[in-house]
């Protein structure tokens, strides 16, 4: 049996490519953000966006333009929960719920999970997914 993995950080570089004044680095984030900000890529990407790997993301984005019921939040939840399972190993999913906000026409998001690998309390991320227009 494997044993499980132990990790001491994770560290990802920032989506706004900044440079660090003091380094002349581009600006990185760690543990907690670097997963954070790597679910909410994979949620928003749409599969063949990323060069080489057409699986990687979520049909999500598709979903949106569906109509706005119970139905299709329970497709966004089943979608999350898939896509995070499949494209990022740094989590175990604890809960994922998506509600409609029919008057905003939007749905929210709360993802709830723990990181493996380090001592963190559980994280949670929200966000709102409307469709583009």
């Amino acid at each position: 049996m494997a044993s499980p993995r132990v990790s001491k950080a994770f560290k990802d570089v920032s989506a706004s490519f900044q440079i660090n004044p003091l380094n002349n680095d581009l600006i990185s984030l760690f543990n907690e953000n670097a997963i954070a900000r790597s679910i909410r890529n994979i949620v928003f990407t749409i599969p063949g966006e990323k060069p080489f790997d057409p699986t990687f993301g979520s049909n999500v984005s598709g979903l949106l333009f569906e109509n706005m019921d119970k139905l299709t939040a329970s497709s966004i939840k089943s979608e999350i929960e898939n896509s995070i399972n499949s494209f990022e190993p740094r989590v175990t999913l604890n809960k994922v719920s998506v509600s409609p906000n029919y008057d905003s026409n939007e749905f929210n998001v709360t993802i709830q999970y723990f990181i493996v690998g380090i001592d963190a309390l559980q994280q949670q991320l929200s966000f709102v997914l409307q469709p583009a227009r």
